[in-house]
């Protein structure tokens, strides 16, 4: 959480020039027409602002520079609800967005941020008629507490406990650098693998090779009973509770499975369900990971990293959401958008 609070002066450059990048992408699509029959102009799509969103975060409280530019891009008002750990931060980074929407003539309540109170959250995650969208952003607990509240639609944002299923032809090489990559994200790395679930035909010393490696970076390392009964010097007991509750720091557990079947099940009933990926040389093995995990984001021999803004793309995303539904995945402008049908008779 400290290491969420810092507000560097890097780090805050680094959401400024986000958003001139935003500044500089075409227009939000006014017009589409998804499907219809070319012969058919009685009948057309266009895209609408949704009106309200709300984006209720923890620390990190330069996320609400990005949620700022890409809810203006995209016509709508946001209403930031940040924590109270951060909140002369908060209040600073309103007072400069405010004066920045002022400068340009542009309705400065286009963007409000609200106290901590509990009780104004409550009202918040209830007022439908005011509010189009939530996006909850932080620590498990901070998305369940919303998610258990809301009446309002939300998009919640996941962050950390993604798994790495490690195959028993993949490449240590590129198990190594998809869990140090992951971890890179600064101050949230989104994507981090957390949880390494290792096919038991792996030989002891391609595994302490990559312990060594990770212990060398920083990493504290944990494991089932199994690996740590015989790998003691490298890795300390991870309780069961561990399984499903992300680090959010750098540590890794490791879990002896006997193949991608067991690998799939215990994802399923553990992965917070965002990004999840498969190092291996198996296209059978591949092809049956992908069809049997249920996550947001799957990855074949890459890293998970997650990026806000990667060079050479125009797309900005806010965060990565495990929600069920047509917005699944990356948050970018098009999460925060609507689609209309128009009928013309």
């Amino acid at each position: 959480m400290l290491e969420w609070l810092k507000l560097t002066p890097e780090r805050l450059q680094r959401y400024i020039d986000l958003l001139h990048r935003l500044g500089e992408l075409s227009s939000t699509p006014r017009n589409h027409d998804p499907g219809s029959h070319a012969n058919d102009r009685h009948r057309y799509s266009q895209v609408k602002p949704l009106g309200t969103i709300a984006f209720i975060y923890e620390a990190l409280p330069q996320l609400a520079i990005i949620a700022a530019g890409m809810s203006l891009k995209t016509g709508n008002s946001l209403i930031l609800r940040g924590g109270r750990e951060a909140q002369h931060t908060n209040l600073a980074i309103e007072t400069a967005l405010r004066s920045g929407l002022e400068q340009v003539d542009f309705p400065q309540n286009a963007v409000q941020l609200i106290n901590s109170d509990p009780e104004l959250l409550s009202a918040l995650l209830t007022n439908t008629q005011q509010v189009n969208l939530v996006i909850p952003y932080g620590r498990p607990s901070l998305i369940y507490q919303v998610t258990q509240q809301a009446t309002v639609s939300i998009l919640p944002a996941a962050i950390g406990n993604c798994y790495l299923y490690w195959g028993a032809n993949g490449d240590l090489e590129l198990v190594r650098h998809a869990i140090c990559d992951s971890h890179v994200g600064e101050p949230d790395a989104v994507n981090a693998i957390e949880k390494v679930l290792i096919h038991t035909d792996r030989g002891s010393t391609s595994l302490t090779m990559l312990w060594k490696n990770l212990k060398e970076k920083g990493f504290q390392l944990r494991g089932d009973r199994e690996l740590v009964a015989l790998h003691s010097e490298y890795l300390q007991l991870a309780e069961d509770r561990e399984w499903d509750q992300p680090y959010l720091r750098k540590t890794i557990a490791f879990k002896s499975v006997q193949g991608v079947d067991e690998a799939i099940a215990i994802i399923g009933r553990f992965s917070s369900g965002h990004a999840d990926c498969i190092v291996t040389d198996s296209y059978l093995e591949t092809q049956k990971f992908v069809d049997g995990i249920d996550s947001a984001t799957v990855y074949i021999n890459a890293s998970p990293r997650f990026y806000r803004h990667q060079r050479g793309h125009d797309r900005i995303w806010l965060g990565m959401s495990n929600y069920h539904g047509s917005q699944r995945g990356a948050i970018g402008l098009a999460a925060l958008t609507a689609m209309q049908q128009v009928t013309m008779g």
